[in-house]
């Protein structure tokens, strides 16, 4: 490690003048990227301003069309909320599903999304379930968040405050994941809202992304046969020693074919 100031911000407010007043300062959710990032000398910031004292940020509602979770909301609480439950069962599976219990306890919905890793698995939910981001600015749709590896729309100083799901008529999640650490190596969401499907995939590309053409077909016919024969060019996904970019592309049908069955 090396030196720099750490800090807790009372409010989001507050959060964001100690951003202003730094050289180089980072916001700090659950910590499970940025403390590995910080050891590795991969990440080096002048100030570490934590958000675990700001009351307001976690918290789970739901007004029977929507159901909004606060940023610093631990997936251990998504997946455990009888809300969610009921409402967007696949959303609670989702967060059960996050890495190990340690890590369901202390990491948050707000830092999974910004941190926008390509193997998290919250941007397929937020990205396929046609999420709304809510910051401290402004209010930024699922489709224009997600930008690039470890890139999103935030600008600096920018924090999210929740994330507002709509709530589907039917919704299904389910991913590949890593044996070692619960990282989806492919992780597909599908969600249907009245005659429009949504169907997003995270772990396979450099950021989560939507496939138009099973959104097409799951639109016509809601069944795991529709998008059986459906599949995407190997060309741009990942390829690392877990598994090549034409075995991801092979698991995005797969995937797919079983979140439709969940649903």
């Amino acid at each position: 490690m090396y030196e720099f100031e750490y800090t807790k911000a009372n409010s989001v407010d507050d959060a964001v003048e100690k951003l202003k007043g730094s050289e180089d300062g980072k916001v700090m959710a659950g910590g499970m990227t940025l403390i590995p990032t910080l050891k590795q000398r991969l990440a080096m910031p002048s100030d570490l301003i934590d958000l675990a004292s700001v009351d307001n940020l976690a918290g789970i509602s739901t007004d029977g069309s929507t159901v909004t979770i606060g940023a610093m909301t631990h997936h251990a609480d998504v997946a455990a909320s009888d809300d969610v439950k009921k409402a967007i069962a696949a959303l609670a599976v989702l967060a059960g599903g996050i890495g190990d219990p340690a890590v369901r306890h202390r990491g948050t919905i707000g830092g999974s999304i910004a941190n926008s890793d390509p193997s998290a698995d919250y941007p397929a939910g937020v990205l396929g379930l046609n999420a709304t981001v809510v910051t401290n600015e402004r209010e930024i749709a699922a489709d224009d968040f997600f930008l690039d590896l470890f890139e999103t729309a935030l600008n600096e100083q920018e924090i999210i405050t929740a994330v507002r799901f709509p709530i589907p008529d039917r919704a299904g999640y389910i991913k590949f994941p890593n044996p070692a650490s619960g990282y989806a190596v492919v992780g597909v969401m599908v969600a249907k809202f009245g005659d429009d499907v949504r169907v997003a995939v995270t772990g396979a590309g450099a950021s989560a992304f939507r496939i138009p053409e099973m959104e097409a077909a799951l639109a016509a016919n809601f069944s795991a046969g529709a998008v059986a024969n459906i599949s995407i060019p190997a060309d741009d996904l990942n390829a690392d020693i877990h598994a090549s970019a034409e075995y991801r592309a092979h698991l995005v049908t797969v995937m797919a074919k079983r979140a439709v069955a969940l649903a």
